[in-house]
């Protein structure tokens, strides 16, 4: 069985600790943006009688935080020097700053917190609108993700959920947070929508389905998820024509469910011989074989593999090249595992909103690698499609 190692070395890559670098670069750099707007004052190209001086330009200075070495861009003037000077009081306070910049992050970036931050690096008396646009930058990123075209054609398509705590009508609710990628025809993953509803249901799924297709996603060849059933029939309603691949790693977890501990590791094996053959035809005698041995003794277990065979299978219709990568959601679950440590420190969240702000953040960072590498590559399949046309 191809168990999800939330150790692999694609994690041990991500750090953590460098969202909360990202959130305190990016305050700092909007501040010192203020601080800039105040000794020049205006904004960027603005005309104003008021206008004390003109910027000249930028540099970069490293600053060590109490998470880590960050590089920031320093607007400067002309005449009144550079904003750099609020880097003095943050010298004084790192770790207080720090904490209270991660804290907003985490209680989705509130006024008040966000006020705690701004006042501590530029003085009492910080106007609104200061606050507004400190909030504003880091509200847009989770926006970009939402309202962004699907650029290309999604050759896979994988679904899964995973679970938090946020406050909702003032109590604390168990509710779901739906995640969806894709590989485009370029071969590439890409993060395509992440909602936060109050269950994972058919309605929930069918309302992300929607929002991507509005978004443009077209020509999907194949959804690969879990078992879940309202995600099942969404699909089905949705996207008619495109097979279902269920995830084998969570159908084999189903059936060792059904089976007594001192057999399980056999039973694995007999598992992994089944989904890892060679061909669909040789996969069907393995498994009838597996019927044939075990019916009488775990006829639940093979019951269960029985039912779920065909979904499970999907993947021997494509390259072969891409089976170890399409037949699971591990791709999706180690998405998981990130946003699951991150939650750990965050607790329950203050409300739905803030929780969709923190997991985008956390997925944006995850994935930002997913440009500069393949996933698989998608011109096999669309040779195969060209032989199946002729």
């Amino acid at each position: 069985m191809e168990e999800f190692n939330a150790s692999s070395e694609e994690e041990r890559q991500v750090d953590i600790r460098s969202l909360f670098l990202g959130a305190i670069r990016l305050t700092l750099e909007t501040l010192l943006e203020e601080e800039i707007r105040r000794i020049v004052g205006a904004g960027k190209w603005i005309r104003t009688g008021a206008r004390k001086s003109h910027r000249n330009g930028s540099y970069f200075r490293e600053l060590l935080t109490s998470m880590g070495l960050i590089e920031l861009q320093i607007p400067r003037s002309r005449v009144d020097g550079s904003a750099g000077r609020i880097l003095g009081r943050y010298k004084r306070r790192t770790q207080e700053i720090d904490d209270a910049i991660v804290e907003a992050y985490v209680n989705g970036v509130s006024t008040r917190k966000m006020e705690n931050v701004t006042g501590a690096l530029m003085g009492e008396g910080v106007s609104p609108s200061t606050v507004s646009r400190v909030t504003k930058v880091l509200d847009e990123k989770v926006e970009e993700l939402r309202l962004s075209p699907v650029p290309e054609e999604m050759a896979y398509l994988y679904l899964d959920a995973s679970f938090l705590d946020a406050r909702w009508a003032r109590r604390v609710e168990n509710v779901s947070a739906l995640l969806a990628y894709g590989v485009g025809l370029e071969g590439k993953r890409k993060l395509l929508a992440i909602t936060i509803g109050p269950r994972e249901s058919e309605e929930s799924w069918a309302d992300l389905l929607k929002q991507l297709m509005n978004r443009g996603l077209q020509r999907v060849r194949l959804v690969i998820a879990d078992d879940h059933a309202g995600l099942v029939a969404a699909v089905k309603h949705l996207l008619p024509e495109t097979p279902l691949q269920r995830c084998t790693v969570h159908l084999e977890r189903n059936i060792l469910d059904k089976t007594p501990h001192r057999l399980r590791k056999r039973i694995g094996r007999e598992l992994r011989g089944i989904f890892q053959a060679a061909s669909f035809s040789e996969a069907r005698s393995r498994m009838e074989a597996f019927k044939h041995d075990f019916s009488k003794q775990l006829p639940e277990a093979v019951e269960c593999l029985e039912s779920g065979f065909k979904a499970a299978t999907q993947f021997f219709a494509f390259p072969k090249e891409h089976w170890r990568k399409i037949r699971t959601t591990n791709g999706v679950e180690r998405l998981h595992v990130e946003v699951k440590r991150r939650i750990r420190v965050a607790g329950a969240f203050p409300d739905r909103a803030s929780a969709l702000r923190l997991i985008t953040a956390v997925l944006l960072h995850v994935t930002e690698i997913w440009d500069d590498r393949q996933y698989l590559d998608v011109s096999l399949l669309r040779k195969e499609e060209k032989k199946e046309a002729a």
